[in-house]
Parts: C-alpha cells; sequence; structure tokens
C-alpha cells in the first residue's frame, strides 16, 4: 500500500509502501515520552520505498536498552514526529501512523513492551499482545 504523510505544519512531507498487516502499537516508555501520549502506532517501511517529498526533519539519536542507536525524525518547525532508523545507512523506516494521510486504513494487528502499558490504558480486543518486541 502507498502512503503519503506530513507533519502537523506541513513543512516536512513522505512517501513510502507499507504492508497495512504490520501496523503495531508500541507501549514501550520511550513511546510514551517522546510521543507525548498512553502508546505509539508504527508501520514498517522498505528504505527503498520511503523517499522525503518536501523539506528536511531534524533528528534526535536515542540509544535503545538493546544498545542500538535510532534516529528519530521530526519537524523542527512545529515537533511532529515522523519516523525513526538508523542514523546511518538506513535500510528500512518505522513511519508513525498519526502523520500518515492513510491512517483511517491502518488498523493495529499487535501490540509490543506492554509490561510497560499504563494500567488505565484503553484495551484493543482482538489485537494480539506481546511483553516485549
Amino acid at each position: 500500500m502507498r502512503v503519503d504523510g506530513a507533519c502537523h505544519c506541513g513543512n516536512v512531507a513522505f512517501e513510502a509502501e507499507v504492508d497495512p498487516d504490520t501496523v503495531r502499537i508500541c507501549h514501550c516508555t520511550d513511546c510514551q515520552v517522546t510521543g507525548g501520549a498512553l502508546f505509539r502506532a508504527n508501520i514498517q517501511a522498505a528504505g527503498e520505498t520511503f523517499r522525503l517529498t518536501r523539506g528536511e526533519p531534524k533528528y534526535y539519536i536515542k540509544t535503545a536498552d538493546s544498545g542500538n542507536k535510532r534516529a528519530q525524525a521530526f519537524c523542527a518547525e512545529c515537533g511532529t514526529g515522523l519516523y525513526s532508523t538508523a542514523p546511518v545507512n538506513p535500510t528500512s523506516y518505522v513511519l508513525r501512523v498519526g502523520p500518515i494521510a492513510q491512517r483511517a486504513m491502518l488498523k493495529p494487528a499487535q501490540q509490543i513492551w506492554c509490561q510497560s502499558e499504563l494500567p488505565w490504558t484503553p484495551r484493543f480486543d482482538g489485537v494480539a499482545r506481546r511483553e516485549r518486541q
């Protein structure tokens, strides 16, 4: 499925090819804090299908608990989180579902890092759960 998206102010835009069956809700504490919400919905895109169509995001390099570094891309003007990827030679992108224009068609198939889920988070019946990724 071809998707396109943009930040809230429209300064940064992108397009990519995704598999709609790979949408995941992430309950990790990093997604809670950097997303400013209870969880974040993400979808994978292969590197060769991802393309910035307008603007250039700002990057924040985050070191995960595993020691892996991830470049968190966001709009420097409005702060919208756009995606994460490897900081050098990216081969894939984890797109944030919120900025994608076709987000209503991207139903979550899995929840990950459920051990960090806040106790008052609404339940997603029928969506598979994993304690860790």
